[in-house]
């Protein structure tokens, strides 16, 4: 059943496939802070282990947000490899080197080019497609990715 909450369903639509691009991404940005963590390597490895740790544990709870977001919006939100491939942004390119400033400055800058994605669609989705609830949402998904790319950038100084 379609919801009935003030906003068209072309707009619920267009919303919605937003939303599941920007949770491709999510999910890449995701796989590759695993992928960090999993393959880090060096004299700070113990420190940065539990550092990309901590960023895909709150990368898989923003997914989570986002998907359930799309299903507040009477879609459904992709959920395989192959969708996520298909609405990502991002490459599956993995840094060349298992160095803590290599995959900080790799992970940096797919946190920035969400961060613009999103920054992009907050007007949007309030004044184009009339959901005000949804550009508050992804204003909220911003400041997160803007605080995980300034602790990025901290371990860079």
């Amino acid at each position: 059943m379609q919801p009935h909450i003030g906003i068209s369903p072309e707009n619920l639509a267009s919303v919605s496939l937003t939303l599941s691009t920007i949770l491709a991404d999510e999910f890449m940005l995701y796989a590759k802070t695993r992928s960090a963590h999993w393959n880090i390597e060096g004299a700070d490895f113990y420190n940065k282990h539990l550092f990309f740790e901590s960023q895909y544990e709150a990368l898989d709870e923003i997914m989570d947000e986002v998907a359930e977001r799309i299903r507040f919006l009477g879609h459904y939100a992709p959920a395989t490899l192959h969708e996520y491939l298909r609405l990502t942004h991002f490459s599956e390119r993995l840094p060349d080197g298992n160095t803590s400033e290599i995959f900080i400055r790799h992970l940096l800058e797919d946190h920035e080019s969400l961060i613009i994605k999103l920054r992009e669609n907050i007007n949007r989705f309030a004044n184009e497609l009339k959901d005000s609830g949804t550009s508050d949402f992804i204003t909220g998904l911003m400041e997160k990715h803007e605080k995980m790319a300034w602790m990025l950038r901290a371990h860079l100084k």
